[in-house]
Formats: structure tokens, sequence, C-alpha cells
């Protein structure tokens, strides 16, 4: 069977995550060490915002600044390229916008692998709600749902869809959690998934 696989953006295709912590430390400019911006940001940027107190100020120099950045300071993933190219489908649904999702993505020559994108514009409530989700299944079988924190993964749990948590051990609610790609090709293989 061809799988079709829903991804989270940030953390998951793209090492966004050390952008957001640097990006984070500029703004907040006090000394707070990276592993736990990283473990709140892990959470969600809402959460984080609200743990650290941050400003309203504060929140708009930060999205400004990633806003700001190069596509190229967003790292793909060592071999998530390679399970994008033989799954049948890939889509994603994330929290930050679209447009600045498809701007990464044609930096890398990406776009032809997404069959759609739901960013924050679409109107969609909030993942862990599975309304986004929902809309994907219709679309297209989703037989597989890649994220870094448990709201990308609670709502696949609810939906009844597997789930692969990348590099975060702490979400109970996985099926199979991974520190690289190498893995996911690994599991699919033994699934028989055709990929």
């Amino acid at each position: 069977m061809k799988v079709n696989i829903l991804w989270d953006f940030d953390g998951t295709l793209v090492d966004s995550y050390r952008v957001f912590v640097r990006t984070f430390k500029r703004v907040v400019e006090e000394h707070i060490h990276e592993d736990e911006v990283m473990k709140q940001l892990k959470i969600s940027f809402t959460h984080a915002v609200k743990y650290f107190g941050l400003s309203q100020q504060q929140i708009d120099q930060i999205l400004e600044m990633e806003r700001s950045l190069h596509p190229s300071e967003y790292q793909p993933f060592p071999r998530v390229e390679e399970v994008l190219q033989r799954a049948n489908c890939n889509c994603i649904v994330t929290h930050n916008s679209k447009q600045e999702v498809l701007r990464i993505l044609e930096y890398y020559g990406w776009l032809h692998y997404f069959s759609e994108i739901i960013g924050w514009e679409d109107g969609f409530p909030k993942k862990p709600n599975p309304e986004a989700y929902i809309h994907m299944q219709k679309k297209q079988a989703i037989h597989f749902v890649v994220g870094d924190r448990a709201l990308d993964i609670i709502p696949a749990t609810k939906l009844g869809i597997t789930t692969c948590a990348f590099q975060n051990e702490a979400i109970p609610e996985a099926d199979y959690y991974i520190d690289s790609y190498d893995q996911l090709l690994h599991i699919m293989k033994e699934k028989s998934l055709q990929i």
C-alpha cells in the first residue's frame, strides 16, 4: 500500500527550533538556557510566551525577526526528502503562516511534494483540535501523521491514524518514536507500506 502522510512543519520537516530558540533568546534578553526555551517551545509558542511572560511587543519582535530570516536558516532534517519522494501523498497542517511555509518549501524545491498545506490563515481551530486533520482525511486517506509535539499527535490519535513522534519521546500518545528519518523509512518498510 502506498502511504499518505500528514506532516507538521516546524521541528518536523525543517529544523526551525534552532532558529526559534536563538530569536527568542535575543528578544527576551535574559539569561535563559537554550534547553529551557526549547522545552517550552516544544509544548507550543503560546505556552512559551506565557511561561516567560513576554509582552505583545516582544512577541511582535520575535515574529518580525523570524519573517526576515532567509529560508536557508531553516534546514531540512536529513533524509526527510527521501520520505517525501516515496510517499504517495504528503500534506501539512501547521500553526505557522502558510505563506512562510510556501516560501521555505519553494526555496528547497519541495512544493511539488505536497498536495495541500493548511496554515493559520486557513481558519481552522488550532491543534490539537482535529478539524484540519478531518478536512485532510476527507480529501485523501491519511495513513501516518508525523509531528514533534503532543498537539500534532493528539488529533491523529482521536481519529485512529497511526502516529509518529519525531525527536520527542515525551508524547505518550504516539505509536512510534523516531530520532531520524532513517527510522521512519525502516518502520514503513517493516509495516509493508510501499514508500
